[in-house]
């Protein structure tokens, strides 16, 4: 198994991360590790996401459950949005959790 370089380069920026409970509109499973998805500073997608990749470790990321984890982001623009906005959500055919940026 390779090691992309997204893994193990120092994070844009830390957030803690809810993915929502299947009954209120989240996945159906965890997030495994090696996920991405376009991140959005509102929930709505009328205006840009940023793509970004979760640093999950080894560990997926359960449902209903708050925990803190780096984003790595395809463009420099993206981490600086979420940044300002603290709070942003991730997107996957429908809004399926949000971050608050802890760092």
């Amino acid at each position: 198994m390779t090691t992309e370089p997204w893994q193990t380069r120092a994070p844009d920026l830390i957030a803690d991360v809810l993915i929502y409970p299947t009954e209120e509109g989240g996945r159906a499973t965890a997030i495994q590790p090696g996920y991405g998805c376009p991140c959005f500073t509102e929930k709505q997608t009328r205006v840009g996401g940023w793509d970004a990749r979760l640093q999950l470790g080894d560990q997926p990321l359960e449902l209903g459950i708050k925990r803190q984890v780096g984003f790595v982001f395809l463009s420099s623009e993206g981490a600086e949005k979420m940044r300002r906005a603290r709070r942003f959500y991730l997107w996957e055919g429908r809004f399926i959790g949000e971050a608050l940026v802890t760092d």
